[in-house]
């Protein structure tokens, strides 16, 4: 073997092995970027007790309009918020979005353009339309690019997943359904639901449209629940950002 090794032959063989092994590492290391880089973020893992709120600004046969009730409460408080909009909601609205859209605890990401509750199933050049013009139309109403894609109830499939991100977005939905819409939930069935489900690191999901039928009444009340319990609350980009082994100190 030692004579092989030192023989051209053996040269060349090293050499050739040398050459593919780092081809396949270069493989590897790009599928499990790849991996990692495809999917749909529902939770983040940290020890921190900070939690993300979340609010839907969507509207589809009928004209939807900015919970004001809500978002004063949230203003007032300085409470960070993260508003997911479609085109048709953010520019039906969008004098009341030019009021906030400079507060700093507030961001507003993509929730496409018309809330087409399958768009998995849509042709590519249609899809692509949907996600690129209302990053145009956010993008004009508050003066920012969004970072985060919501796909309309949630449904997606492996390619259109792909398309968002592509298109140099990361797709972010929710821990768990508030539930919010259904007028059977009280607002105490609400908050005992918030209060009792949530965990650290979890991205809460509401509705900021006028389908939150007791969210504006429950937010005080499972707000001051959960600082109770020892909870922050901070925007989906913080959120983002956090990373149990390098803990960054957040301010509120």
């Amino acid at each position: 073997m030692k004579d092989f090794l030192n023989s051209d032959y053996g040269w060349r063989f090293a050499l050739f092995n040398k050459m593919h092994r780092g081809r396949f590492i270069l493989f590897f290391l790009l599928m499990m970027f790849s991996l990692l880089r495809a999917q749909v973020v529902t939770h983040v893992n940290t020890e921190k007790k900070v939690i993300a709120l979340t609010f839907d600004g969507c509207e589809n046969k009928h004209a939807s309009y900015l919970d004001c009730n809500i978002v004063d409460f949230l203003t007032a408080n300085k409470i960070p918020a993260t508003f997911f909009l479609t085109g048709k909601f953010a520019y039906r609205n969008r004098e009341d979005l030019k009021k906030i859209k400079n507060y700093s605890f507030f961001e507003f990401e993509n929730h496409s353009l018309n809330h087409i509750q399958h768009m998995e199933k849509l042709p590519a050049g249609k899809f692509y339309k949907e996600v690129d013009k209302n990053q145009k139309m956010i993008k004009w109403i508050t003066g920012k690019t969004p970072k985060y894609f919501r796909f309309p109830a949630g449904n997606y499939d492996e390619r259109s997943l792909k398309t968002v991100e592509e298109m140099g977005l990361q797709v972010v939905h929710w821990t768990y359904a508030s539930g919010d819409p259904d007028k059977n939930i009280s607002c105490n069935m609400l908050e005992n639901e918030i209060d009792s489900a949530t965990r650290p690191g979890d991205i809460l999901i509401f509705h900021a449209n006028g389908r939150g039928v007791h969210t504006a009444e429950a937010l005080p009340k499972f707000i001051k629940d959960l600082r109770a319990q020892g909870y922050t609350f901070v925007t989906l980009d913080q959120l983002m950002k956090l990373n149990i082994s390098k803990p960054v100190a957040l301010k509120q």
